[in-house]
């Protein structure tokens, strides 16, 4: 199973990006693959973003992962 994580783009430098998580998480991430700019939404994959997503589709699938994430600690 392969599992990919939205995120938002902060800022770009050449083929890398700094991508938000959320909730602290901030990694560079390889953005090569996808014509993104800042403030957009990705999907990233093994560190490759591999999708630019609206924002709406990308904070639905972040609030999925909070329940998912959520019910892993009950």
């Amino acid at each position: 199973m392969c599992l990919a994580v939205p995120g938002k783009v902060l800022d770009i430098d050449g083929t890398t990006a700094r991508v938000d998580f959320g909730h602290g998480a901030v990694r560079e991430v390889d953005v090569s693959l996808v014509d993104v700019t800042e403030g957009k939404y990705v999907l990233v994959h093994t560190g490759y973003a591999i999708q630019v997503m609206e924002e709406d589709e990308a904070k639905a699938s972040l609030d999925l992962w909070g329940e998912i994430l959520g019910s892993l600690k009950e």
